[in-house]
């Protein structure tokens, strides 16, 4: 099993489109991390580009994220990809909380790609920080 998860220095990035890079963690058969490897992001946002693919090409199955809208949510579900949102923190604590059994998604995705994608003049908020 791989997970992924974006990731901007050792902490999950709130935003997976436009995040630093993705850690993409190997799990063994009784549940523990056999190997982590960073996949560097493409440009532009998540939904728009090849990430969903190169992530599925790689084997990963799960992406524990902070937040992402839905065109990029929809994208990961139609290549197989769970996505668990609301995640924060260390990205090997949350890994490891995940393999405990303690991560839900959270339901809540970024409405700031719906706005800006229906013509809102206050334009990408959430890809700033």
């Amino acid at each position: 099993m791989k997970i992924a998860v974006p990731t901007r220095g050792n902490f999950v990035d709130d935003h997976f489109g436009h995040c630093e890079m993705y850690t993409v963690f190997t799990i063994g058969e009784n549940k523990t991390i056999e190997k982590a490897e960073i996949l560097p992001s493409p440009q532009g946002c998540g939904c728009k580009s090849n990430i969903a693919s190169v992530l599925k090409e790689m084997g990963v199955s799960v992406l524990l994220a902070g937040n992402m809208g839905n065109g990029a949510l929809n994208v990961l579900n139609s290549q197989g990809i769970q996505v668990l949102r609301g995640c924060s923190g260390d990205v090997l604590q949350v890994v490891n909380t995940y393999l405990k059994g303690f991560i839900l998604d959270s339901g809540i995705g970024c409405h700031q790609h719906e706005n800006h994608e229906a013509g809102n003049s206050e334009g990408h908020l959430c890809g700033s920080h």
